[in-house]
């Protein structure tokens, strides 16, 4: 005898999703100053608060160049708040501090970046301090060596981590040496930096041409620009077109096993070329990278995780850098199924590549995409670092509303192309990190094993 229980009837029923708004492209007023800065002001009103980027281009080198120029980068950026010509640290600090501010730096191969908040009212003062920095910072010999050893000692660290050293693996086996190569500082170069090189390197390369500051908050577009032109009145420079290389052709195909003896896990992680930002084909890349293992939802996450149980959070995207775009896998698995985790990632990309995915699956991913991307320019902070990071690759606010046009245009048969031109194993490096003593056997019957780059 069976019993049919009842449906509960105070059980929520979850309304339908709403449509995605339309496309609108935020308001951006675009000047260039003077010095030769570009500038790129939206009004947001929300709330009385300031978002302020400014990204500052570094020129590209090939080989050792690129490693010490990572190296300086690096030590720049950790060191440039140490003190001005007009004020130590403290007082840049006391400075940055009665206005609410906190001023930060970071650097990659692409660029320099500050970034900062600040109520509407100090704006002005922020723009003040952040061109001391860019004009006069000192850094103080004593400061400088402090940090050098303490940027040593957390890349030493970090290189103990294999996360970090399959993230490396991979990057050499795609770019060679080419800057992007470069995923972490060399320590050893970073010892031998002393203060008067990042001196000299500041006045070579921190210049205002090239140059973009993003202001994203409650304040008129020619009211920043009268504070920008003044407070950068004296930051000069020779005009200089920064050098961007193309990314190098690599060699596909084969397992590149990185040695780590006694590791109970290994670093899965895949990479190749992708299309950028400004390919009519790039939305489709996208939706296809998200139902592949871009998000929760994805092929990949129900393989490895739901069914298999071998790994927790696998994940695949694209990075859009200045020089080029790059599909990347991660995925870190107990070493006894490292193997059988490669083989089904790689049926993964396979069945991404030969067949269609269904409706459901696209428009899953279309609204997810959609979503995000409202989601992260909602913000004054999500809207200034996206329109940073599109000025890097000479792009304007305009691109937003393109591609969610575009995205919501994507086809199945637009993500089936993009899948077989992107995501065949063929095109494309696998590198693991761990134990070669047990896992080598195994993954030389999945393909030829090549020697770390």
């Amino acid at each position: 005898m069976s019993v049919v229980l009842d449906e509960d009837p105070t059980a929520m029923v979850l309304p339908p999703l709403i449509e995605a708004r339309s496309a609108r492209a935020p308001r951006a007023v675009a000047a260039t100053l003077p010095n030769g800065l570009d500038t790129l002001v939206v009004r947001r009103r929300t709330v009385p608060m300031v978002e302020v980027r400014l990204r500052i281009p570094l020129p590209m080198a090939n080989g050792r160049t690129a490693a010490a120029t990572v190296a300086r980068g690096s030590l720049m950026s950790s060191s440039m708040l140490f003190g001005t010509a007009q004020r130590d640290q403290r007082q840049l600090a006391n400075d940055l501090a009665t206005v609410g501010a906190d001023l930060s730096v970071s650097a990659d191969s692409d660029r320099l970046l500050f970034s900062t908040a600040v109520l509407r009212t100090g704006l002005s003062t922020v723009l003040d301090l952040l061109a001391d920095v860019l004009t006069s910072a000192t850094y103080p010999r004593a400061e400088v060596v402090a940090e050098r050893d303490r940027l040593g000692q957390r890349i030493t660290m970090a290189l103990s981590q294999p996360g970090v050293v399959a993230r490396m693996a991979r990057s050499r086996r795609l770019f060679g040496d080419h800057p992007y190569a470069q995923a972490m500082p060399d320590p050893a170069m970073v010892a031998e930096l002393e203060a008067v090189t990042l001196r000299r390197s500041h006045r070579d390369r921190v210049r205002p041409y090239g140059a973009t500051l993003v202001v994203v908050g409650d304040v008129q577009p020619a009211t920043v620009a009268k504070q920008a032109s003044s407070a950068f009145a004296d930051w000069v420079g020779t005009p200089r077109r920064s050098r961007v290389l193309a990314l190098p052709e690599f060699e596909p195909g084969g397992i590149t096993l990185v040695d780590r003896p006694g590791a109970v896990q290994s670093n899965i992680r895949i990479g190749g070329a992708a299309v950028g930002r400004r390919d009519p084909a790039y939305a489709a890349q996208q939706l296809a990278n998200l139902i592949f293992g871009g998000y929760f939802s994805s092929r990949l996450t129900e393989n490895l995780r739901e069914r298999n149980g071998f790994t927790y959070s696998p994940h695949s995207g694209v990075d859009n850098a200045a020089a080029g775009s790059t599909f990347f896998v991660d995925a870190d698995v107990a070493t006894g199924v490292t193997a059988r985790a490669v083989h089904e990632t790689w049926y993964e990309l396979g069945r991404m590549a030969l067949a269609p995915v269904t409706q459901d699956e696209l428009d899953l991913a279309r609204r997810y995409a959609l979503g995000t991307l409202a989601l992260s320019t909602e913000t004054q902070a999500g809207l200034a670092s996206t329109l940073s990071s599109l000025a890097g690759q000479g792009l304007s606010a305009s691109w937003l509303a393109d591609y969610q046009k575009a995205v919501a245009a994507v086809t199945i048969s637009d993500v089936q192309e993009a899948s077989h031109r992107h995501f065949s194993v063929s095109s494309l490096a696998t590198v693991v990190v761990g134990d070669a003593a047990v896992v080598e056997d195994s993954l030389r019957s999945l393909a030829a094993l090549r020697n770390p780059e």
